[in-house]
């Protein structure tokens, strides 16, 4: 996948995209990143990029001359979505993440200040996501959040196969606990089933603790889960007390 973010503060992505998962994505050849900064596109010699909005009020607003001519010259004849970070945009989900992941090339507008130009919007952007009801100071760390979230579900780029399918949200479920070395530990210790070696009671275990934690936690989600007639029961054994 190509991701090119559009951005007014470049150095910020250098440290994200240096480290951990993302760098690996980089040196496998799954992931070619580039973060261009908007000032280069810019026609007169102080770089401008804000001005004053009309009708008066606070903040300054990206140029929608500057921005879109910046989109234009990097997005060229092709296709390829135009995403605007935004509080105003619909919610970043492990299903838009899903969804994202399957493209070839994205581009990423980083708002700053007070917003862009209105006419940026209806010229060169092809959708707007938010990471949350929130304001950050700019697009920057909601477009890090995105791009997070979309590369480690590109095939390849997870150590472990199919690891991002055990995820929280990837079933509609969240995950239930994980346990490592020592077996005991301030004497709390390591559940049976994750010691018996059948592994089909693992799996039994992993699957009810989802959906308990799930139930505890975000029972809002089970409304949309993927549940078998086995998970039903046991929730409804749940929701009567008989099972802790």
């Amino acid at each position: 996948m190509k991701i090119e973010v559009l951005t007014l503060f470049p150095d910020m992505f250098s440290a994200v995209m240096s480290e951990s998962m993302m760098w690996k994505a980089r040196d496998r050849g799954l992931l070619d990143f580039h973060a261009r900064d908007i000032r280069d596109f810019t026609q007169d010699k102080h770089r401008q990029v804000d001005d004053a909005p009309y009708g008066g009020g606070g903040g300054m607003i990206l140029k929608p001359d500057v921005l879109v001519r910046t989109i234009e010259a990097v997005k060229g004849a092709t296709d390829t979505p135009v995403i605007l970070l935004s509080p105003q945009g619909r919610r970043l989900t492990h299903e838009l993440a899903t969804e994202l992941s399957r493209l070839p090339r994205l581009i990423l507008v980083c708002g700053r200040y007070e917003g862009v130009d209105e006419r940026v919007r209806e010229l060169a952007i092809s959708d707007e996501i938010s990471i949350g009801d929130y304001v950050l100071t700019g697009g920057e760390l909601a477009a890090m959040v995105l791009i997070d979230a979309v590369v480690r579900l590109i095939p390849g780029v997870l150590g472990a196969d199919g690891a991002q399918h055990r995820d929280s949200h990837a079933d509609g479920l969240l995950e239930g606990p994980h346990y490592t070395r020592p077996p005991e530990f301030r004497g709390l210790g390591v559940p049976d089933a994750l010691t018996s070696g059948n592994h089909a009671g693992v799996d039994r275990w992993r699957r009810r603790q989802a959906i308990k934690r799930t139930w505890q936690r975000r029972p809002d989600l089970l409304e949309r889960a993927d549940l078998s007639d086995a998970d039903r029961a046991y929730l409804a054994e749940l929701e009567a007390g008989q099972v802790d």
